[in-house]
């Protein structure tokens, strides 16, 4: 624990680095104090030797170290800053679209990376089931998810299809799978009935891949927007793993089980430098929140920056998306 005068002098140099960019020297520090040069060049002595604080060079002023903003962000920062509410827009969206508009504006927003995972395939269940004879021998079949998902697959057979076999399986599907999860395992439990004549069952089997499709696509559910931002900006001190960040993101599993990792709850999670697991992080700054229902949390958003962040503004950002996200999907799950 620091003494009031070491906090108030740890979090001004935090803030002026943030701000500008520059070593903070004594001097700077001094025009809003009252104390005196020598008493501020003592107490930023003691922060460098708790290891809050670093030199770079001798005639300079003190950066903050990881350490540093650690303890700006666990005990300094304001308990909010009043940022304008992200204007996301997520009402009448699919849940796929409100995941990228989300990514695409914080990262807009933040002019840092951004991450939205979206809600777990298991989540989603089937609402409706189409299966329309566009020709004879062609077939479109059509499922509509509770998130508001359309997934639609074409089907050419050998021969004309009976109209009838047609019409008996929408029936039949909607009957069997409305309100099942997309699951591909649980799908082909529910259609294998042992009553069913072999031809509707092989009929059902060739139809199965619409299903699994939409299975498949659902699990690629990282949404990521920003990385070019991150990477143009003159921080090549902060991203020196550039090839294992890239690598990072493009293996979309990882990023999944980072960020789950990072979450036990709804509170921001913010890891800074070293405290990431994942080499590639660790010249950076995580910050991450979940989203999602009361009883449970669907995913997460997260930006991606370097360790001179503006954490004030960035946990707001983060912390404002996730609570837009949880009510878009309480909508959509119909549960308030």
């Amino acid at each position: 624990m620091l003494t009031e005068r070491q906090e108030l002098v740890l979090q001004r140099v935090v803030e002026e680095y943030l701000d500008a960019g520059m070593p903070v020297g004594s001097k700077a520090l001094s025009a809003g104090f009252a104390w005196g040069p020598s008493t501020i060049r003592h107490e930023l002595a003691s922060l460098e030797e708790l290891g809050l604080l670093a030199h770079p060079h001798t005639s300079a002023g003190r950066v903050p170290t990881e350490s540093g903003y650690r303890y700006f962000v666990d005990r300094l920062l304001p308990a909010r800053v009043e940022e304008p509410p992200l204007a996301l827009s997520l009402v009448r969206r699919e849940v796929d679209e409100a995941m990228r508009v989300t990514t695409e504006t914080i990262s807009q927003v933040t002019d840092l990376l951004a991450i939205v995972t979206a809600p777990p395939i298991e989540t989603a269940t089937i609402r409706h089931i189409e299966v329309l004879t566009l020709q004879p021998q062609v077939l479109m079949v059509v499922v509509i998810t509770s998130t508001g998902g359309v997934n639609k697959r074409m089907f050419t057979f050998d021969s004309p299809v009976d109209t009838g076999l047609a019409d008996w399986a929408a029936s039949y599907l909607n009957e069997c799978l409305v309100g099942t999860g997309l699951g591909a395992r649980r799908l082909t439990q529910r259609l294998l009935d042992p009553s069913l004549s072999r031809a509707e069952i092989d009929f059902l089997t060739a139809l199965m891949p619409v299903f699994t499709d939409l299975s498949e696509a659902a699990e690629d559910s990282v949404y990521i927007d920003g990385t070019a931002r991150l990477l143009a900006l003159d921080r090549s001190g902060d991203v020196s793993e550039l090839n294992a960040l890239m690598d990072m993101l493009e293996r979309r599993v990882t990023m999944l089980g980072l960020l789950q990792a990072a979450l036990s709850g709804r509170e921001v999670c913010v890891r800074i430098g070293a405290e990431n697991d994942q080499p590639a992080l660790r010249s950076l700054a995580l910050v991450a929140a979940g989203y999602g229902l009361p009883q449970r949390t669907l995913g997460t958003v997260s930006v991606i920056g370097p360790l001179r962040m503006d954490y004030p503004r960035v946990i707001s950002i983060v912390r404002d998306a996730a609570a837009q996200l949880s009510r878009f999907v309480s909508e959509v799950y119909d549960e308030r």
